[in-house]
């Protein structure tokens, strides 16, 4: 078992040195991009629709061009559009007072009128939205004054202002560019009042955004943000050394643009910086308890495939370090995570325990297990353009093979992965948790939700208990009560092994060695550029 890991591992590294080996060259070259003060990265797909009460676009294009009232910061929730907020005894009413002086980019005013009629517009979409709790709290918007709105809710709901902070769907567009009145049947341009505008956009090519100058934060000093559609991987990695492109991060779902190895290749040039941030997500496998047939079914064979997973192994030889293992669906910086639950470390011993005493037994000619009449074989989803996920998957399912677990690895496209998850059409499959900015509000929300992880959650025993806490914990204005309940939900999750963790993300940026500061929100779905400058 030890020696077939050692050979499992040595391939993996081998492999990346090979990678990082042929692509040769010098990263000198990346100069010339930053002469003319601009920053140009690399993404794996299009920005796609930028209508920002969407959901096709590109989140760290979208974070670039539009802004909500308030913002999620490390201190807590701080203004943005609006300067101040009050908010009633009984916890329903919400009164924003906005900035001032703000415009479109297209020169129309910011102001109490447009916040109105972007609200209706998110609202007038509720089945696009629902998996964001507040758009079905929202009872009423209307402007008090020409810089004062009134958000009214049905009951109080204490993740308003989280949500009111997410990159999409509360954040404004000029209302010139509404279509028929609205947002939902799109739209005809993006002006939000963000530091970046969209200037020029070539489908599957690239994107450009010029700096804001009338931005009332100040005109950003990287004057020209390029976003250029490169395959993930090799190709990246070249155009880097080519000075083709010279930016790159952890994209929006987190995956890699290039692998560890090629990114220290580029800093030992002294051309380039690594920046990494605290962790931002938990990656994890996700087992469809509803998945009709299927032994994923079972919590016992959820368990052991826990247990069959050296999570260590993975931080130390396939990322490198860069992350760290998680043992639990949030890490303990996420709020209310900080919950006491048992540990699964990796033991192939408890792991085959479990399936025997399940009734799995195994088949010493083909080495899988079976159970009446079924054979213990599972599919296993993982993001084709992740060089990490695909070299997680064949490390898993190594091991998961020595206790007699088959698993049939699929890589296919995000969007695609995501669809599966959305229909339940999947065993298992790799995600991760929303991050710190959602968590745990938004990735628990989405247990309930049948766009999201209601497949995943809906047949374990406990599932009618875990849905009312749910509802409970959301409108709660007790923080003790809050925290309990929050525990409660946690527990049984981890209990059913649904959500089987395997590192804690963060985002890592790429960039030029005289780019200076480089910092990050509280989401991994996108940068301030606007704070980014050149020495």
């Amino acid at each position: 078992m030890l020696r077939n890991r050692t050979i499992m591992i040595t391939t993996i590294i081998l492999a990346m040195a090979l990678l990082a080996g042929c692509s040769g060259g010098s990263a000198a070259e990346s100069k010339t991009v930053n002469k003319v003060q601009e920053l140009v990265y690399a993404t794996s797909k299009d920005i796609n629709d930028m209508n920002p009460h969407l959901y096709g676009g590109s989140m760290p294009a979208q974070g670039m061009v539009y802004e909500s009232l308030v913002e999620n910061t490390q201190e807590g929730i701080k203004p943005l559009l609006a300067e101040s907020w009050d908010i009633s005894e009984d916890g329903r009413i919400y009164t924003f007072h906005l900035k001032k002086n703000v415009k479109f980019h297209d020169g129309e005013p910011f102001n109490a009128d447009a916040v109105t009629r972007n609200i209706e517009a998110v609202q007038s979409n509720a089945a696009k939205h629902s998996w964001i709790k507040l758009s079905t709290k929202i009872k009423s918007v209307r402007a008090v004054s020409e810089y004062d709105v009134q958000l009214e809710l049905t009951e109080p709901y204490y993740p308003a202002l989280l949500e009111l902070a997410m990159t999409r769907p509360y954040v404004f567009l000029s209302p010139k560019d509404f279509e028929n009145g609205g947002t939902k049947d799109g739209v005809r341009g993006y002006n939000g009042t963000g530091p970046y505008k969209l200037a020029e956009h070539k489908t599957d090519q690239y994107a450009v955004f010029e700096a804001n100058e009338h931005y009332w934060g100040g005109t950003p000093k990287v004057k020209k943000v390029t976003a250029k559609v490169l395959p993930a991987g090799e190709t990246t990695f070249l155009a880097l050394q080519k000075g083709e492109v010279n930016f790159i991060f952890t994209d929006d779902r987190g995956a890699d643009s290039i692998d560890v190895e090629a990114m220290k290749q580029l800093a030992d040039t002294g051309d380039y910086q690594i920046v990494t941030s605290e962790p931002m997500n938990t990656k994890l496998i996700v087992a469809n308890s509803s998945k009709a047939g299927s032994p994923v079914q079972e919590k016992a064979v959820r368990e052991a495939l826990w247990y069959s997973i050296d999570r260590d192994t993975i931080r130390e030889q396939i990322v490198q370090g860069t992350e760290t293992t998680a043992n639990t669906l949030f890490s303990t910086n996420v709020n209310y995570a900080n919950v006491e639950l048992k540990q699964r470390d990796y033991n192939l011993d408890t792991a085959g325990k479990l399936l025997e005493q399940a009734g799995w037994t195994l088949d010493a000619g083909t080495g899988i297990r079976s159970k009446s009449g079924h054979k213990l074989i599972m599919k296993l989803y993982y993001d084709a353009n992740s060089s990490s996920q695909k070299t997680q998957a064949e490390f898993i399912q190594s091991t998961a093979k020595q206790i007699g677990i088959s698993l049939e690895l699929a890589g296919e496209e995000s969007s695609s992965i995501a669809k599966r998850r959305a229909s339940g059409d999947y065993d298992l499959l790799f995600n991760q948790t929303w991050g710190l900015a959602y968590d745990p509000q938004s990735t628990i929300s989405a247990f309930t939700s049948e766009a999201s992880y209601y497949h995943t959650t809906r047949d374990i025993i406990r599932a009618g208990e875990l849905y009312k806490k749910i509802d409970e914990v959301m409108v709660s204005r007790d923080e003790a009560v809050r925290k309990s309940l929050y525990a409660d939900i946690l527990q049984i999750v981890h209990d059913e092994a649904l959500f089987i963790p395997i590192t804690n993300g963060r985002v890592t940026v790429v960039a030029p060695r005289s780019l200076n500061g480089i910092s990050f929100k509280q989401t991994q779905f996108e940068l301030p550029f606007e704070q980014m400058y050149f020495k």
